[in-house]
């Protein structure tokens, strides 16, 4: 899981988590004790907003080492600006821990060195490293090392995951609709007449008979016309209107199921003796 900075996740965190303080710069002592090990130089939380770490710098006394505080091992007075690391006892015991560099990723390796020195300084964390991997490590493995509640850190708030439904619209693809000229040889017959002159010549009945004087119409010229046609095919091509295509989109809807396995915060609240609590919600 991705750790951020404090300020890279919540811009305004000390309105929004802290009620206007800061914790930042304030002294970090093992134990219950009076015995600083450094101050707060920032914290770090996880992708959804929960506080994991706190980035401890210890000061000159280990030349400025910075180190990591799991926030489950933190308990935070902000009357005295003060952080008690209930997993440490003593110097010696921060000292041991692998240094924190803010160049550099904080890589499952690096996490479980971390909280290999947490288990060993007696904590109740029951995780052991038999029981996971990187590929299935969750931090409810170590609850004592990460869990927060009111009794140790007053100001913090409490998270709910809550399952969030949104629909992105992408784009799978275009269809694009283009024209073709296909190619076919058509034959078409069409009937034709021509016209054309005949011209018969027979003998007649009176051949041979003398006519009168007068009767014989001698003459040269034209003495008839007559006109003629023929058809001749005329096969062309034209182009029509075949048939009309309208292209548009429908929109077919359909639900999509998920299921996601929610967590949610509550407090924790240990009594000693017989204090009123009043818990209530503002």
């Amino acid at each position: 899981m991705t750790l951020q900075r404090l300020e890279e996740f919540y811009p305004n965190y000390q309105e929004e988590i802290f009620a206007g303080d800061d914790i930042k710069g304030f002294d970090v002592y093992a134990g219950d004790s009076d015995e600083k090990v450094g101050t707060v130089y920032d914290a770090l939380v996880d992708e959804t907003g929960r506080f994991r770490y706190l980035v401890i710098d210890t000061g000159i006394w280990i030349f400025g080492k910075k180190v990591l505080l799991p926030i489950g091992s933190a308990r935070f007075d902000y009357g005295a600006r003060r952080v008690y690391a209930t997993g440490l006892r003593s110097k010696d015991q921060a000292e041991r821990l692998p240094a924190y560099n803010e160049l550099e990723p904080l890589d499952y390796d690096r996490e479980e060195q971390v909280r290999g020195v947490y288990r060993n300084q007696g904590t109740a964390a029951t995780a052991t490293p038999a029981s996971y991997d990187r590929s299935n490590y969750s931090y409810d493995l170590d609850r004592p090392l990460y869990e927060t509640n009111e009794k140790k850190h007053q100001n913090l708030k409490l998270y709910e995951e809550r399952l969030i439904a949104n629909k992105h619209r992408d784009k799978t693809g275009e269809v694009a609709v283009g024209k073709r000229v296909e190619t076919e040889t058509a034959r078409a017959s069409v009937p034709i007449e021509k016209e054309r002159v005949v011209i018969e010549r027979v003998t007649p009945v009176e051949a041979g008979q003398v006519v009168s004087v007068g009767e014989a119409d001698f003459q040269s010229g034209e003495v008839a016309r007559m006109e003629v046609y023929e058809e001749t095919a005329d096969i062309h091509k034209e182009a029509y209107v075949r048939e009309e295509v309208n292209i548009r989109k429908e929109v077919v809807r359909s639900t999509v199921d998920g299921e996601e396995t929610l967590r949610r915060e509550e407090l924790d609240i240990d009594t000693d003796g017989t204090p009123v609590v009043d818990n209530k919600n503002i």
